[in-house]
């Protein structure tokens, strides 16, 4: 993590948590500078940081965390050539929330998709005009480069990295310790503020967690809506507004993302699978699988199946 001058606490603090050195977690996290010692934070805290920028050198995944005040000067030119660095070399690099300057300021977003906090979009947008700005979205992955809005996408974008990396096994342990939703899509809109409230946030929450205890049942967009207590069609509409998907595309992807988790932890074959999370079939599952994942069950048992 590379911590800059006016760093948001939030913002350094979520990747260390979600990666922090655990045995269950295959992670060395190392917090850098500019140089080792003393770094001025923002909301009157500082931060001191072990190594310098010879650790940028050294990871695989480097995270930029938001900072006060980044549309006013770029970070020192050594910071963005650690930076271009890592990116020739193969690192990954996530920033968090304006953190998406820096990393825009190396010119590796030039002609990419990325975001950062709403308060932002629109100076990020002008003082990098070749980068492609998405206000509407949690978090961007363009492969090597990814980007989140405010602080709590943080943990969305670190959770996808997660899922990525070791599995939804891993993702979805990781999110429970932090009591964070398991997943939320990349593609839901930013929470902008309203001149009218949204009540029935939690209400929806409610209905998600009653929903993923039920995935082998049927399950409708009328009996989603009636646990609810709304119209099928005030559900549809407030649901992919929180979501970023609609309420069937939501349960067809807590489904194969179940289906992750046991073709993960257990020898169950796949039509067994199928049943257990609702799909049905093999057939459906593998379908479904493809089009979500990009891959099928074997594979993806393959590739993340536990002791592999």
């Amino acid at each position: 993590m590379l911590v800059l001058e006016g760093a948001k606490p939030l913002d350094v603090g979520i990747p260390a948590q979600v990666f922090a050195n655990r045995a269950s977690m295959p992670y060395e996290v190392r917090v850098c500078g500019a140089a080792p010692g003393l770094v001025a934070g923002g909301d009157g805290l500082s931060y001191h940081v072990a190594d310098g920028l010879d650790a940028v050198e050294w990871a695989d995944i480097v995270f930029i965390p938001g900072y006060r005040f980044p549309d006013r000067e770029d970070p020192p030119p050594a910071v963005l050539d650690a930076l271009v660095a890592a990116a020739d070399r193969g690192a990954r690099l996530a920033a968090i929330s304006t953190g998406a300057f820096a990393l825009a300021a190396t010119g590796l977003l030039d002609g990419k998709r990325a975001t950062t906090h709403w308060h932002y979009t629109r100076s990020l947008a002008a003082k990098h005009p070749l980068v492609r700005v998405d206000e509407n979205v949690l978090f961007v992955d363009e492969g090597t480069v990814l980007t989140s809005a405010g602080a709590a996408s943080g943990i969305d974008l670190c959770l996808h990295i997660l899922r990525g990396d070791l599995g939804v096994a891993a993702s979805n342990h990781a999110a429970r310790r932090l009591v964070a939703a398991p997943y939320r899509s990349g593609g839901q809109a930013q929470y902008v503020p309203r001149s009218v409230p949204e009540p029935l946030g939690e209400r929806f929450a409610a209905t998600r967690e009653w929903a993923l205890h039920r995935l082998g049942e049927p399950l409708t967009l009328e009996a989603l809506a009636r646990h609810a207590a709304v119209s099928p069609r005030t559900f549809s509409r407030r649901f992919a507004e929180d979501t970023g998907y609609t309420p069937m595309q939501w349960v067809m992807r807590a489904r194969v993302d179940m289906a992750r988790e046991l073709l993960e932890r257990s020898e169950r074959g796949v039509e067994q699978i199928a049943a257990d999370v609702g799909l049905g079939t093999g057939a459906n599952l593998r379908q479904h699988f493809q089009q979500i994942l990009g891959t099928t069950p074997s594979d993806y048992r393959r590739t993340f199946a536990r002791g592999e």
